[in-house]
């Protein structure tokens, strides 16, 4: 019998990841990337990366890195071109690099008998090849999310995708619209060059900064995880005593619990606030010319708007009943597994504060430990998936219903349901089938 063969999209962190794993597994597979190199949205010479020359790491080096691989630096938040050598050097190490297409583009998958139908556009030409599975890794912030506006700007409009260096934004005004990490990174850039810069935004947020105590914030209680609402009512009297109330600067109060979204990990943007570098505005009410309109009865004009307004999921490639795609983003088991496992299974459709890389490669992991299990226990696996309760991923944290947050979890319930996923595929077959039994029953996310 032939060995099975299974193909990666994307060579970014998680598709990397996903090499690593079916590697060590024995498994074969070929990697696809739109790209020239590894890295993904790191590079920031790719086409379809989003990252700006001021980028670096929101959570700390320690906490991001795979573990068996530590990062060559000492900085605890390095920037993109640390980064993007970090994973040439990992590919490389590994001997990953050669085991994917470059500059090849997936454009469709379709099932084929019990496989799937790979299609590719390359710069020697279209390919077609059959795999029995494939693991899509390409990234969940590669498609701008563009909201609509009443009316019409005549300025300059784009999407922060689009931003590269603060250079973009000389002597312009300039209004960002929405305050996410890359909202409140930019505007830190922009204070800089721009001529004036105010920020549009619709909700409140809880500010992190990068250090408490003098180390990084991420690093601190990183032993066994406190219960949510013991975490939410210490975390933000802490944040409270080293960061202030932002209500001060102008933002809106939160109508949400600290962690309930992702929190901004930049408190220099308080700075420059409190410095009257920039201003907080309002929600847009709607465009005329080059002059804004806010819902509290305010106008302004500017030269140049920003939409900070984050990514949507974009699997192009394959319809989306074959993700068990519901509302906002595709309803899988672990976020990796469709419910029909039908060899299609999904790399970093994840969101949560403080995973990091590790997180991705246990996933990766988890797959690969599904592909070499005995017949038996993969059936035995896919019966407990359709019979029972799937894990609560939310860690008791009661998560906005954003799109953004529709695939959010949190790291520690997530890490550990991976682990005990992964553990039951590579127990013994001939052991106990009441060997596994979980503790208590847990509704799904």
């Amino acid at each position: 019998m032939d060995q099975q063969r299974y193909a990666i999209i994307g060579a970014g962190p998680s598709g990397l990841s996903a090499a690593r794993a079916l590697q060590k597994a024995g498994i074969a597979f070929d990697g696809y990337e739109a790209g020239a190199g590894v890295g993904g949205l790191w590079d920031i010479d790719n086409p379809r990366s989003t990252m700006y020359e001021s980028a670096h790491l929101i959570s700390s080096r320690t906490t991001t890195e795979f573990a068996e691989f530590p990062m060559d630096s000492t900085a605890d938040y390095p920037s993109h071109k640390t980064l993007i050598r970090y994973f040439r050097d990992f590919a490389d190490r590994f001997g990953i690099t050669e085991r994917f297409r470059f500059d090849t583009k997936v454009t469709s998958l379709e099932p084929v008998g019990e496989g799937w139908m790979l299609r590719a556009t390359a710069r020697d030409g279209d390919l077609a090849q059959r795999y029995d599975g494939v693991i899509l890794a390409n990234g969940t912030l590669a498609e701008p999310n563009v909201p609509t506006f009443r009316g019409e700007f005549t300025g300059e409009l784009m999407h922060t995708s689009a931003y590269k260096s603060a250079t973009q934004l000389t002597g312009k005004r300039v209004l960002i619209i929405g305050a996410g990490n890359s909202g409140c990174d930019i505007a830190v850039d922009a204070v800089h060059h721009a001529a004036s810069v105010d920020m549009s935004v619709r909700r409140g947020y809880y500010f992190v900064p990068r250090y408490l105590f003098g180390k990084p914030s991420d690093t601190l209680n990183q032993g066994k995880p406190l219960p949510a609402r013991i975490k939410q009512f210490v975390d933000k009297r802490v944040l409270q005593a080293f960061t202030g109330d932002p209500v001060r600067f102008g933002f809106p109060k939160p109508d949400y619990k600290l962690y309930e979204s992702h929190p901004i990990v930049n408190t220099l943007i308080l700075n420059h606030l409190g410095q009257g570098d920039l201003q907080i505005r309002p929600d847009i009410d709607r465009f005329d010319g080059k002059t804004v309109h806010f819902r509290d009865g305010s106008s302004a004009e500017y030269d140049t708007i920003l939409l900070a307004t984050g990514y949507t999921l974009d699997y192009p490639f394959v319809a989306r009943d074959q993700l068990n795609w519901t509302g906002w983003s595709p309803k899988l088991f672990l976020n990796v597994f469709p419910p029909s496992f039908n060899g299609l299974y999904v790399m970093g459709m994840i969101e949560a504060s403080g995973i990091g890389w590790q997180g991705r490669y246990e996933q990766a992991d988890l797959i690969a430990s599904y592909l070499s299990a005995p017949p038996v226990q993969q059936a035995a696996f896919r019966r407990r998936v359709a019979d029972e309760p799937w894990p609560n991923l939310t860690g008791g944290y009661k998560y906005l219903g954003l799109e953004r947050m529709s695939y959010y979890v949190n790291k520690d319930a997530y890490r550990a349901a991976v682990k005990d996923a992964a553990a039951e595929l590579r127990r013994d077959p001939s052991a106990s089938s009441a060997s596994h039994k979980p503790s208590k029953k847990k509704a799904r996310a």
